[in-house]
């Protein structure tokens, strides 16, 4: 019923059991995932947990849909990770609407990843040369004495100064 439903809205794809749903999630790179509670080899639960425990499908929002429709079992599945829970029987209007604004919200939070990306680049590195810039030599440095505090081991330092770099860096900026 569901997929007859949605199938205007994406493509499809449907899974039997837990085990399936979660290689599937995995192989396919799903923006979207519609989950029932009570399903063969393992509840909606567990699956929704490991969904996200595993960093390629964490971000994935879950919607549960099933016929359990105690506020324990709602506040259960928001707990475990869902994003929305709808019981059954469901108005099929309502259930394509919200699955309409959580694909919309997915694709703006996934633009929202891609160019929080880009500024990081930007914010780490020189635009003229490419290279990593004080900033991210700062970041880097924490970092590594942090390793090294924990693994007690010894590290070296090197630093370079370039004479009169800024006047050459600065004629050529972009």
């Amino acid at each position: 019923m569901l997929r007859n439903l949605l199938q205007d809205e994406a493509r499809v794809l449907f899974a039997t059991s837990g085990g399936d749903a979660l290689a599937s999630a995995r192989s396919q790179e799903p923006d979207l995932i519609l989950l029932d509670v009570m399903m063969p080899d393992m509840d909606g639960y567990e699956v929704c947990r490991a969904l996200k425990a595993d960093p390629a499908t964490r971000d994935v929002p879950v919607i549960f849909v099933t016929g359990l429709a105690d506020s324990t079992d709602e506040t259960r599945g928001l707990e475990v990770g869902a994003i929305d829970y709808i019981t059954k029987p469901f108005v099929p209007a309502v259930v394509r609407m919200r699955v309409r604004n959580h694909l919309a919200l997915r694709r703006v939070t996934n633009e929202l990843h891609i160019l929080n990306a880009e500024l990081l680049r930007l914010a780490r590195t020189d635009p003229l040369t490419g290279v990593s810039n004080r900033r991210h030599f700062i970041e880097q440095l924490i970092e590594e004495s942090a390793r090294m505090r924990r693994y007690r081991r010894p590290s070296t330092l090197f630093m370079l100064d370039l004479d009169h770099f800024k006047r050459l860096n600065d004629s050529y900026v972009p």
